[in-house]
């Protein structure tokens, strides 16, 4: 399990998120939604180390991970998927792959697993990762993220920019994670992927954690979307 408990955080002096608290549970996809400068990418970078953590804990299972540099949270089995992408543009498909594994020391059973994944990417591993499409780049930094072997996955915006059959696909991969005991943070702006995926969605208002609400109740009653999203 993650655990956020009252986390502020923010670039400096500039304070962003304030005293932000969230969980998300083993199999379970957990969607953050609301307005641009809302902190949800924030929110996911605290998670990773990227920004400075001014006060409250971010526990991994019973321990604090606020303490860790960024360089070790993925070897505790976070995984991170961050908007744009951030491939290594001039290493070839395996490449970018082999990186992901060596951050747990994985290894051929673990990587033969994600190519049944994306078996488009199996088609291409000699391929330099900026010249692929937009869709296959977005596989290729789901494949390296998945090749941790996470416990805990975040995506930012996975879906941005893509056609609806490889958004499609993707929601598709994040599925399978959560099948296999996955816990997913999401941040994800198309309101018809969060429905047809998430597990329960946490509103982010100005920086803070507002309303938490299965996404079974967010279908029946889409008035939440409106007060926080205006849509």
């Amino acid at each position: 399990m993650l655990q956020l408990d009252g986390i502020s955080a923010g670039y400096g002096s500039v304070k962003v998120l304030h005293e932000v608290s969230l969980e998300v549970f083993p199999g379970e996809v957990l969607c953050l939604l609301g307005r641009n400068g809302a902190g949800k990418t924030t929110t996911l970078k605290a998670i990773m180390g990227l920004v400075s953590v001014q006060a409250g804990t971010i526990l991994l299972g019973a321990d604090d991970i606020c303490t860790l540099p960024p360089e070790e949270r993925p070897k505790r089995g976070i995984g991170y998927i961050p908007q744009g992408r951030r491939l290594f543009a001039e290493l070839t498909v395996a490449e970018n792959i082999d990186i992901g594994l060596m951050a747990r020391r994985k290894g051929r059973e673990t990587r033969d697993k994600i190519l049944r994944l994306f078996p488009r990417l199996l088609e291409r591993l000699e391929q330099r990762a900026d010249t692929l499409s937009g869709g296959e780049q977005q596989m290729l930094a789901t494949a390296r993220a998945l090749a941790l072997e996470p416990s805990v996955l975040l995506l930012d915006e996975p879906t941005e920019g893509l056609q609806p059959s490889m958004t499609k696909l993707i929601q598709d991969s994040v599925i399978t994670m959560r099948e296999q005991g996955v816990a997913i943070v999401l941040v994800e702006q198309r309101i018809d992927t969060v429905m047809a995926i998430a597990d329960r969605v946490v509103f982010l208002e100005n920086g803070y954690s507002r309303d938490v609400v299965n996404a079974e109740t967010l279908r029946d009653d889409p008035s939440l979307l409106k007060k926080y999203l205006g849509v």
